[in-house]
């Protein structure tokens, strides 16, 4: 599972210890050091995956991500931080990272968190991902509930036919409960969805997800259709349409 990664990272000794890491690995790693060396690498390689520091010069990793999102570049993102508070994890998985590991860290718990999201990135149809299945059984593997679509194969989300974009964790999210419609999930099983946070982050984690997932799929955020909590419990998907239908028969 060989991968083109950026690390991101302007301390010159860390960098150097992840790059040894991943190339031990087996990994092609290219090493910058600040937030528009980062931007303009992703640009021109478009890599696997970013790990990427959050204080920088020249653009810290939270304005690099949100950058890039905004970009709809869907690339995995592994923040790096010395912070450790809550507040500060949720606000880089609010903007689109995909993990993130606070300092010091372990370079094998790091290792093990690369592999993880190279393998969901190469599962649901990214970079290296190999030949896909034929259109046909593509199309069979979609997951539909009511208008809303999510294809794992080609990793694309469709709400009323016009496509949405998700990040990585969003999508498994969204997968997961589009595979059990009308399933109530509690956060815990969101966050085993979302398997390789960093321990600090809890339940807020989802409600993060969750509220930008309404943003793209509800024609009302604030009045949900289809995205629903069920209070003390969780959340579950469901067809908006299918309430109408039943009390129309």
């Amino acid at each position: 599972m060989c991968a083109n990664i950026i690390v991101a990272e302007d301390d010159t000794k860390q960098a150097e210890l992840v790059r040894r890491y991943l190339e031990h690995e087996g990994h092609t790693v290219t090493v910058v050091e600040d937030g528009r060396a980062a931007l303009e690498e992703v640009r021109h390689e478009e890599p696997d995956l970013l790990v990427l520091d959050v204080m920088m010069p020249r653009a810290d990793g939270l304005d690099v991500v949100r950058i890039l999102r905004a970009e709809c570049r869907e690339l995995p993102v592994l923040m790096l931080t010395a912070r450790s508070t809550e507040d500060d994890l949720l606000l880089g998985l609010d903007l689109g990272a995909d993990d993130y590991m606070t300092k010091p860290f372990s370079p094998r718990e790091l290792m093990a968190r690369v592999r993880t999201l190279l393998r969901r990135t190469r599962r649901s149809g990214g970079p290296e991902a190999g030949p896909g299945p034929e259109p046909d059984a593509v199309q069979d593997d979609a997951l539909s509930v009511g208008s809303l679509r999510v294809d794992p194969a080609r990793h694309e989300v469709s709400v009323e036919g016009t496509q949405v974009v998700c990040t990585p964790g969003e999508f498994r999210i969204l997968a997961a409960m589009a595979a059990q419609p009308d399933r109530v999930f509690t956060r815990q099983r969101l966050l085993e969805e979302l398997h390789g946070f960093d321990k600090y982050i809890g339940g807020r984690t989802v409600d993060v997800h969750i509220m930008h997932l309404r943003k793209k799929i509800e024609r009302n955020p604030r009045r949900p259709a289809r995205l629903l909590t069920v209070f003390g419990v969780g959340y579950k998907l469901t067809d908006p349409a299918k309430d109408i239908r039943h009390a129309s028969s």
